[in-house]
């Protein structure tokens, strides 16, 4: 038999032989624990940098010696945990867009294909609009019930039929529920301007403002989502080969689908909770992350949770230091930075069309 030529040689199932783009597992740790390293570095600048500068030797002489001084108190009571808050909802976001763009088989989805978002948001609303609650530790609850709500929803409606949930009913019934919360919130919103005024202040995308007891209220979520999804790179491998060779690897696709689903509405919906909607994380993080893992779901998956948080904080300290002394929510600024680098990446694919 003529033997193929190299670009017609078929490519090697992920997890299975196959290298990314910097070769073989070796070298993708050492780029793990690169990438970790920068997040410990962004982390200290996102303590140190503010309306009032903190040099970065007593940042870490506060946060190994608290002494009581005004540096302590505004490190370890404003910034550490809007630091925190940072790190845990960027690898959120970062792990959600990459479950369900391998979920949904497209490289555009975000968590917002799966209605969580708008789930989340039509939630908050009702809170403030139907109970009058304005305190944001308050509402989290209402956010994440909201998220999980549609999710629920959306994997109902892709399931039923003959046939079982595919990613294209997933992402149409997601579309769907989507425009439907998306009209209550805007009903809801119109006929109060309290509730617009609260709703818009958590709609924004934030992690100013944000007190302790946020992260602390999600952050079991946050922690079961990340292990679900972690676990997951495995069998997503094998869904990738399509659904008739994931079977015959052994793979489970339903099962795998809908463990999938709880993981981004856990992960998504805290987050969103936590923070607000934030766009555009976890939609180009996953991008970035493949083009030096390649499509293993289970480098893939890590490096879009360590990528997601340096992206985030770094959006965080660049509006904190464009509008100094005032600041831009890191909301807005990851839309500003975040929509020329996807551009850009889809451009770069030879395969993608705009």
């Amino acid at each position: 038999m003529r033997e193929l030529a190299p670009s017609a040689r078929p490519a090697p199932p992920p997890g299975r032989g196959g290298t990314g783009p910097i070769g073989g597992n070796a070298l993708r740790a050492g780029g793990l624990v690169v990438a970790l390293g920068a997040l410990v570095v962004v982390a200290l600048l996102s303590v140190a940098v503010g309306s009032k500068g903190i040099p970065l030797g007593t940042v870490v002489h506060e946060l190994l010696h608290y002494d009581g001084s005004d540096d302590g108190v505004v490190i370890r009571g404003l910034r550490v945990p809007r630091t925190l808050l940072g790190i845990a909802v960027g690898a959120a976001l970062g792990l959600a867009g990459a479950l369900m763009q391998a979920l949904t088989r497209n490289p555009l989805a975000d968590p917002g294909v799966l209605g969580v978002n708008a789930g989340a948001s039509a939630a908050v609303v009702a809170a403030i609009e139907l109970l009058g609650l304005r305190s944001l530790s308050a509402y989290v609850w209402f956010a994440l019930a909201g998220a999980a709500v549609a999710s629920v929803l959306v994997y109902a409606l892709g399931s039923r039929g003959r046939s079982a949930a595919t990613p294209v009913r997933l992402a149409l019934a997601g579309a769907a529920i989507s425009s439907v919360l998306g009209a209550v919130v805007n009903w809801l919103v119109l006929m109060d301007q309290t509730a617009f005024d609260d709703f818009r202040f958590w709609s924004v995308g934030a992690l100013a403002g944000r007190p302790l007891s946020v992260l602390t209220q999600t952050g079991p979520f946050l922690l079961a989502g990340a292990v679900l999804a972690l676990s997951l790179g495995r069998p997503l491998n094998a869904m990738a080969l399509g659904e008739d060779s994931a079977r015959a690897l052994g793979a489970h696709t339903g099962r795998t689908r809908a463990l999938a689903v709880l993981a981004v509405t856990l992960l998504c919906g805290a987050a969103t909770a936590a923070a607000g909607p934030i766009a555009f994380v976890g939609l180009a993080v996953p991008h970035v992350a493949r083009t030096v893992t390649g499509p293993d779901q289970r480098w893939l998956l890590p490096y879009s949770a360590v990528l997601a948080a340096i992206w985030l904080l770094a959006s965080d300290i660049l509006g904190r230091i464009i509008a100094r002394p005032g600041e831009i929510e890191v909301g807005i600024v990851t839309a500003f930075v975040g929509a020329p680098v996807l551009i850009w990446l889809v451009r770069r694919s030879r395969g993608a069309r705009l």
